[in-house]
């Protein structure tokens, strides 16, 4: 590569400036000592490529210290999606700063503001396997049964009347699920935020549609619509 490179700054300049018969035989002697591929030589002799210093790269942004207070904040919001990190970062570090969790330089704050939601996810990448293990292989799902169940994400509610619930079960197991723990179904409703929470001994279907019967009486409004993750209990 190194040779090739070479070679590739020492014609550039005369296969530029020169005729197409030039160009033409420029090109025959470059393929048939390089052995790439003659359009790949072209673009190669058009854009001086062997001119520049393939040592040189981009900058890196976001240095250690940036890296390691973006984990802190990701722990600390229990380590949710970038999307969902991004418009959270301001109010997050304002509140841990307040209460003492946390001192920012500013040098660490404006890059850590200043992250895309998409490189959030990139920066976590490694720590998320880490602290995930391997990734998990997900089932492709029948596109039948996706054009059955309408699906919606946290944009697409366009403010609904109160009566709306998301519903999810929370393990008090620790880090390691094993043994007899108890778990907790939480609904939320979206339009007020309003909050009802009962707990379950078992993991067990009846057992929860007992428990949501009554926690459907708590609510000060209509239980409208109810939306759950993919967990088989729900």
């Amino acid at each position: 590569m190194a040779t090739r490179r070479e070679l590739a700054g020492a014609v550039g300049e005369r296969y530029r400036s020169g005729n197409r018969s030039e160009k033409s035989r420029i090109l025959d002697e470059f393929v048939a000592t390089s052995g790439l591929h003659r359009k790949h030589v072209m673009r190669l002799l058009r854009n001086d490529c062997g001119s520049r210093d393939p040592a040189r790269r981009r900058p890196r942004i976001y240095d250690t210290a940036v890296r390691e207070a973006l984990v802190v904040l990701w722990e600390a919001s229990d380590r949710i999606c970038g999307k969902r990190l991004k418009p959270l970062l301001p109010i997050l570090i304002e509140a841990m700063e307040r209460h003492g969790q946390l001192d920012l330089a500013a040098e660490v704050r404006e890059p850590l503001l200043a992250m895309s939601a998409a490189t959030i996810d990139r920066a976590l990448r490694d720590v998320r396997e880490a602290a995930g293990g391997r990734r998990r292989r997900r089932t492709a799902s029948s596109s039948a049964l996706r054009r059955s169940i309408p699906i919606r994400t946290f944009s697409d509610w366009q403010d609904p009347p109160p009566g709306f619930v998301e519903a999810d079960l929370v393990a008090h197991s620790g880090p390691m699920a094993r043994g007899s723990f108890i778990q907790t179904l939480v609904l939320t409703d979206i339009a007020s935020g309003w909050t009802e929470c009962a707990p379950l001994l078992v993991r067990e279907q009846n057992l929860l549609s007992e428990v949501l019967t009554e926690l459907r009486r708590l609510l000060p409004f209509p239980l409208l619509g109810f939306d759950t993750d993919n967990d088989s209990v729900l």
